[in-house]
Order: C-alpha cells, then sequence, then structure tokens
C-alpha cells in the first residue's frame, strides 16, 4: 500500500494530465450536438463527384426560405384585422346628447323646430356609430376589409365605412349643409364635439393570433422521396431542385431521432475524433513545448482556452447558426501566442478548428475560413501590447473573413449577386469582439498566473517601485542593468528573439546586490574595497549570494517565474575567477565548485543573450584604451569562453545567431566608446 502511495505521489503531475485530457475530451463532447453526421459535402453548383446517392428512408422536401417567405408576404397582404366596437360607448353618447341638447338649444325655437334638431342629431349620431368611430388612423387602403367585432358577432366591412376621428369634422359639415339646420352649424359642430367618443379600437392580439394561426397552416415541404428512389445521380450538376432535396436529405438525416444503440455509437465516435485530436495538441506539446507540458497551469491554460472556444461556438449555433462567424476564434491564437509563441498558437488554433468542423454547417468553408485567419492572426500580430499593432491585425483578419467568403460565394453561385451583406456585418462583428483579447489577456494573467508582453511593458518602466530602489541603493548597478537592457534588447531584435522579455530580465537580473551593494565594484564610490578585508572564498561567497538575494527579492516582488528566470541563469555555472585566480595564488588545492554560481544554465535564446550582453558590458569598464581591434577581440574572447565551458548547450541558440549577437555588441561598444575631440579649455 505504501509503495503504491509513493508511486502515485511521485507520478501526479502524470495522472493530473490524463485527468486533464479525459475531462476536457469528456466536455467537448458533451457539448457537441448528438445527431448523426451526413458524410457527404454538397457542391452547390457543381457535378456531383460521389456514387450515385440513394434515398436511405422516405424523406419529405422542404421548401426553400423563399418560398416559405413568398407564402407568408402573400397571408399578410391578404390578412383581414380585426377591430372591436364599444356598444356601450355609442349607447353613453346617445344618453349624453339627449342632457346636452336642451342645453344648447334654447327654449325660444319653436316645438317643431326642436323637434326636427332632435330627429336630426339622433340620426346623425346613429350614422357616427353605425360602424363607429376609430381615433387612431392604421395606414390600410381603403377598401382594404376589416372584421368589426360587435360582442360575440363579428361582421366584415370595408376601412373606408368605418368613421375616423379625424374625419368627424368633415361629416358633421356634409350632413349639415344636406338639411335645413345650417343657421344651427356651429351649435350642432359643439354639441357633437363635446358628446361624441371614439368607440372601436384595433384589436392586436385578435389579429396577430389569426395571423399566427395560418402562418402554423403554412406546409414547410412539398412533395416527398421513398426510400430506395435515387436522389442525385454522379456527375449531375447540383442545382434548384436537386440541391433542395439534397438539402432536405441532409437536415432530415442530421435531425432524425435515434435509437439508444445509435445514440451509444455516435457518441463512441464523436469520443474517439476528439480523443485523437486533443492526443495530437498534447504530443505536439509535449515534444515540441516540453517546458510548458511540464507546467500544469500551463496545460490546463491551453485546454481550457480550447473548450472556451467550443462552448462558444456551440452557444452560438444554438442559438442561430447565421451568427456563428461572430465568434471571435481568432482570440485563441492572439492569446495563446500571448503567453508562449506562435508556432503553439497556430496548432492549437487548427486543432479546435478541427474540431469544430464536426458541428457546424458548410465546415469546409468553414475551417477554411478560420485556418486561414488563423494563420493571418499569427503572422501579422506582434508587440501586442501596442494597440495599433492590435487594431491592424483585427482589420486585417475581417478584410480575409470578407474576401474568402466573397471567393466561396463566387465559386459556389457564380454571381456576385448572391452575395449577403449582413455576412459582411458578422465578420466585422466577430473582428470587434476581438478586441477583447486584451482585457482578457490581463484576466488570464491574474487567473493563471502567467505574464503576457503587457505585463512585461509594465515591468519595463524604470520607474517601478523596484528598479527605483535598485536605483537609489545600488545606482551603479542599476546603470549597469540599464546599459545590459539596450545591450541585450539591440541583440534580440537581430535574431529575431523576444525583445520586451529580454529587457525586462536584463533590468532585473542583478537586483540581488541591492542586499550588499558596496561589495560590488561599480556601486563603490570610494578607494576602498570591502573585499580587501575578505579571504577570496569569502568573497567569492558574498558575490553568488546576489543571485540567491536576487531570486528571493523577485519571489517576495511577485515578479513572474519568466523574469526570475533570468535571475537565476544570468551567470549560468561559471566561476567567479576574479576571486578564484587569487585564491590559486595561496592554494594550489583550491576546488573550484567552490567558486562556481549554482547555475542553472540559459534555456532558451533571451537567457543566452542577456548571459552574453552581462559579461560583455561588466567586463568592458576594464579596457583603458578602446580601440575597434581591441574590443572586437575583447567580445571574441568572452564569449567563447563562455562557448567553451558549454554554457549554451542547453539554449536553443545556434552558432549563427551567436555571431550575430557579437556582431551587434561589437557595433554598440564602438559607439559606446567613440573617441571625441578634445575641447579647448
Amino acid at each position: 500500500m505504501k509503495s503504491f502511495v509513493n508511486y502515485l505521489y511521485k507520478n501526479q503531475d502524470l495522472f493530473y494530465k490524463v485527468f486533464l485530457f479525459l475531462l476536457t475530451t469528456f466536455l467537448i463532447v458533451y457539448l457537441f450536438p448528438k445527431g448523426g453526421k451526413f458524410k457527404y459535402e454538397i457542391p452547390k453548383g457543381k457535378p456531383w463527384q460521389y456514387e450515385n446517392l440513394y434515398a436511405p428512408f422516405d424523406f419529405a422536401i422542404f421548401k426553400t426560405p423563399e418560398e416559405i417567405a413568398a407564402e407568408k408576404r402573400a397571408i399578410n397582404e391578404t390578412h383581414v384585422p380585426y377591430y372591436d366596437f364599444n356598444a356601450e360607448i355609442a349607447q353613453e353618447v346617445q344618453s349624453r346628447l339627449e342632457e346636452r341638447f336642451s342645453q344648447v338649444f334654447p327654449d325660444t325655437l319653436r316645438p317643431s323646430k326642436i323637434r326636427e334638431l332632435r330627429t336630426f342629431v339622433d340620426e346623425t349620431a346613429e350614422e357616427i356609430y353605425e360602424n363607429g368611430l376609430l381615433q387612431e388612423v392604421v395606414p390600410l387602403e381603403p377598401n382594404q376589409l376589416v372584421y368589426l367585432r360587435k360582442g360575440n358577432e363579428v361582421s366584415e366591412v370595408t376601412y373606408e365605412n368605418i368613421l375616423k376621428q379625424s374625419q368627424l369634422q368633415d361629416f358633421l359639415n356634409r350632413r349639415i349643409d344636406q338639411s335645413r339646420f345650417q343657421l344651427q352649424r356651429d351649435e350642432l359642430i359643439s354639441l357633437f364635439f363635446d358628446t361624441v367618443r371614439p368607440n372601436v379600437t384595433y384589436n392586436e392580439t385578435l389579429t396577430t393570433n389569426d395571423l399566427e394561426s395560418k402562418y402554423n397552416q403554412i406546409s414547410y415541404t412539398r412533395g416527398s422521396v421513398e426510400r430506395g428512389t435515387i436522389v442525385v445521380a454522379k456527375g449531375e450538376v447540383v442545382e434548384g431542385d436537386k440541391l433542395q432535396i439534397l438539402n432536405s436529405l441532409k437536415a432530415e438525416y442530421e435531425s432524425q431521432v435515434w435509437s439508444q444503440a445509435n445514440y451509444n455509437w455516435v457518441i463512441v465516435g464523436y469520443s474517439m475524433l476528439v480523443f485523437l485530436a486533443l492526443l495530437m495538441l498534447m504530443l505536439f506539446i509535449r515534444k515540441y513545448r516540453y517546458d510548458i507540458f511540464q507546467n500544469n497551469i500551463k496545460i490546463t491554460f491551453i485546454f481550457f482556452n480550447v473548450t472556451v472556444m467550443v462552448l462558444l461556438t456551440v452557444l452560438v449555433i444554438n442559438f442561430n447558426v447565421q451568427y456563428v462567424y461572430v465568434v471571435p476564434l481568432c482570440i485563441l491564437p492572439l492569446t495563446i501566442k500571448g503567453f508562449f509563441d506562435s508556432r503553439l498558437g497556430l496548432f492549437t488554433h487548427v486543432i479546435t478548428v478541427l474540431l469544430l468542423g464536426f458541428i457546424v454547417p458548410d465546415s469546409y468553408e468553414y475551417m477554411f475560413l478560420q485556418i486561414i485567419a488563423g494563420i493571418v492572426t499569427i503572422l501579422t500580430v506582434s508587440e501586442l501590447y501596442k494597440r495599433a499593432n492590435l487594431f491592424i491585425t483585427v482589420g486585417q483578419i475581417t478584410l480575409v473573413y470578407i474576401l474568402s467568403y466573397f471567393a466561396f460565394t463566387i465559386i459556389q453561385e457564380g454571381s456576385i449577386y448572391e452575395v449577403e451583406p449582413e455576412t459582411f456585418l458578422m465578420f466585422l462583428l466577430g473582428g470587434l469582439a476581438t478586441l477583447f483579447v486584451q482585457p482578457l489577456i490581463y484576466a488570464y494573467e491574474k487567473i493563471f498566473g502567467l505574464v503576457s508582453d503587457m505585463s512585461l511593458l509594465e515591468l519595463s518602466d524604470t520607474n517601478t517601485k523596484l528598479l527605483k530602489e535598485l536605483s537609489d541603493k545600488a545606482p551603479g548597478t542599476f546603470h549597469h542593468s540599464l546599459n545590459v537592457a539596450n545591450l541585450a534588447e539591440a541583440s534580440a531584435n537581430e535574431i529575431g528573439a523576444n525583445s520586451m522579455l529580454v529587457r525586462v530580465g536584463a533590468l532585473y537580473h542583478d537586483i540581488g546586490k541591492m542586499r550588499n551593494p558596496t561589495y560590488f565594484t561599480e556601486n563603490q564610490t570610494t578607494s576602498v574595497n570591502s573585499h580587501d578585508e575578505l579571504e577570496p572564498r569569502e568573497s567569492a561567497e558574498i558575490i553568488i549570494e546576489h543571485v540567491i538575494n536576487g531570486i528571493e527579492i523577485a519571489k517576495k516582488k511577485n515578479l513572474p517565474d519568466r523574469v526570475i528566470d533570468f535571475i537565476r541563469t544570468h551567470h549560468g555555472t561559471t566561476t567567479v575567477y576574479y576571486f578564484l585566480k587569487k585564491e590559486k595564488e595561496n592554494n594550489d588545492e583550491v576546488q573550484e565548485e567552490d567558486f562556481r554560481y549554482p547555475g542553472p544554465m540559459p534555456f532558451s535564446k533571451e537567457t543566452a543573450i542577456l548571459m552574453m550582453c552581462d559579461s560583455v558590458e561588466a567586463a568592458s569598464k576594464s579596457i583603458k584604451e578602446p580601440s575597434s581591434r581591441i574590443i572586437d577581440d575583447f567580445v571574441e574572447k568572452i564569449i567563447s569562453k563562455q562557448m567553451e565551458d558549454g554554457q549554451f548547450l542547453n539554449a536553443n541558440i545556434t552558432f549563427k545567431e551567436i555571431q550575430l549577437v557579437k556582431k551587434v555588441l561589437k557595433r554598440k561598444l564602438k559607439n559606446i566608446y567613440h573617441l571625441r575631440i578634445e575641447y579647448p579649455e
């Protein structure tokens, strides 16, 4: 039992990776739709290149969206709206007219005149409320039929036969002109305007329900195909009705209800494909990015991003498949490149696109567009911390999407008139969503403890608290670090390394000297040397300790591991040569290990560059009469000694790149030590 526990403990990293791998596979398979997958790509407007296709089962032929839209338009054009007639309002108005009549017309009129006026008022009111009075005006044709609902009865009338509130003035004037009461025009109009109220209203609910009912009666199919019937023959051009039949077969195949046995087999198939795709990603990381493979947090970060992109795409497809290009998939290579490198970013992007090809429509077109966009992202984006670069990259990504979609549409449709402008809007929205990568990277840094170029840019500010402390306590070391940073940055640019990373590493590589600044010559302001009172072995210990002290300070100040690596490796496993030689003068049996830095040796181009630049800059202070030849020999001697010691064996830097670094250092030192003319006093 104890041995088994020890085995688990020793291999816990491996078990975690296996668990993460299986969990990611399970989540992605769980997110995928569980229907069948039509195994043919439908070549619109092209010959059918497969063998003759026979119907595997009976299926209906679906109408095209255009046909459905045409039927709905026809329903809208012939649809009759509903209006409600309120009889109570008509009765109330009739009662109020009788009350107001006696107030408007005085008793001085003849009784016969009063009776005639009352009859006129009653008849006018009846005519007003024969089909009702409508307040709101709906933009309908005058001869448009409408349903007028009076209680439980519904009658069909034309829209023009319903009196409108805006027409009341003209209606009353016309009625008065046709009568013998022109002299009482003002009193009659005042009577009706003070009393009459609209009693007809548009019934939106009933109208909408009736319209939806008619929509529901639309048949979305036209005809059917029986099992065994040939659907398309080899070489037959796929267009028109043939294209619609194939699309109907595909939709029926992918949406049909599967039996439990078929469902299980679909799950097995998806699991195998997702397993293989993620396995390729894991093997790539293990073979070409072993330092990332050893870090469980980084592996988790990569698999987490893949899962998030699959989740977002599935959610959008479930909502509306037409919005699939709104998903900013290029955030994935941008993020991976921002934290790691271009090759890993592109490989991860391609694997993710292959996974999404299972579930998106027009999978070949989708994968082509996304892979091309991912390649453009990797090739164009540089120095992500610069906002202008990100906007330029997003613009290029959007342009590539649009051009690729335009080309596919021309190939498939044979005409530019079939291009859908709405799709261009989807690409534009996807490009704008890609700009979210900067705050996303910041969030990832806090959650996963990673470091990107944007964080490096913040750390490169010499006004940071730690660098200001270095400047106050060890000004000579701070000045040395600035010189090394400039040399290292120029060298990194020359060989294509990460110049921002190596600059930050150079600024912080000697922060351990703050503990004992006067024991380092660049900080000694007097002729008194603190090492004169110490044994060579003690002096060497103090010098070597600045690496350990620097690591402790860096961890205390929460500097990223990528920066701490420069502190660890900037001396590699070299010796403190001055004090070793001094000790040998008095002791022939000296142990070199006591004078050797603990390492490790540089393990990347950037850390190797820093070692070369640090040694050359520090030693250059000893040149008394610099000349071009002396500087060339000086640089060659220092870097050749490091190569002889095998300090660059673990760094992926080539002889050609080392020569380029030497060239940069020689040029920079010559610029620093260039001769000036003597100015007269």
